[in-house]
């Protein structure tokens, strides 16, 4: 049985990558074109914070309440901004390891703020799967099919000279013994 080739597992990476992409942008761009509804004092990312305080503890917890509580409407622009560059970036196969890593961070941060880094129950959800699409794309080349990655890549690659080329030389095949002689 044979492998198939990396193209192929390009192509089917590239398709995850889009999917991943496509993925973050419909979260995002809602929290745009319905700013009222995402954005503080009275909407969803309150909300999202409040409970998080409710349901966590420690440094994590620690942490919203002194540093994001009072900066909500700075954290409420990082968070659709970063759903909307992750999902443009992997889109695009454009710096798909950033867009893999912002995406990473935000999947982890929903996960926390739920209370999900230490029960299992949280991790079949769809912040445990936004977390999964964007360490694959972290830790894989999913830019180089389909995306400008790879146009980029094949661009900064110099074209091989004429001393570069590999030249086969006829050689008049050998006769007798092949041991040098002593």
């Amino acid at each position: 049985m044979r492998l198939p080739s990396s193209s192929t597992y390009g192509f089917w990476l590239a398709l995850l990558r889009i999917y991943a992409g496509a993925f973050w942008l419909m979260h995002g761009i809602p929290k745009f074109t319905q700013s009222q509804d995402f954005m503080p004092p009275t909407g969803m990312m309150m909300q999202f914070v409040n409970n998080a305080v409710q349901h966590t503890s420690g440094p994590y917890q620690q942490f919203l309440t002194s540093v994001v509580l009072p900066n909500a409407s700075l954290f409420a622009e990082l968070v659709r901004l970063g759903e909307v560059i992750t999902g443009c970036l992997l889109l695009l196969g454009f710096f798909t390891r950033v867009g893999g890593f912002i995406g990473v961070l935000l999947a982890l941060n929903y996960l926390s703020a739920k209370g999900g880094l230490g029960h299992l129950s949280m991790w079949s959800g769809l912040d445990a799967a936004a977390l999964a699409l964007s360490a694959i794309n972290l830790v894989l080349p999913t830019g180089r099919v389909l995306g400008v990655d790879g146009l980029l890549a094949r661009s900064r690659r110099p074209a091989k000279t004429a001393a570069e080329q590999p030249v086969f030389v006829d050689e008049p095949p050998m006769t007798g013994p092949t041991a040098p002689s002593s």
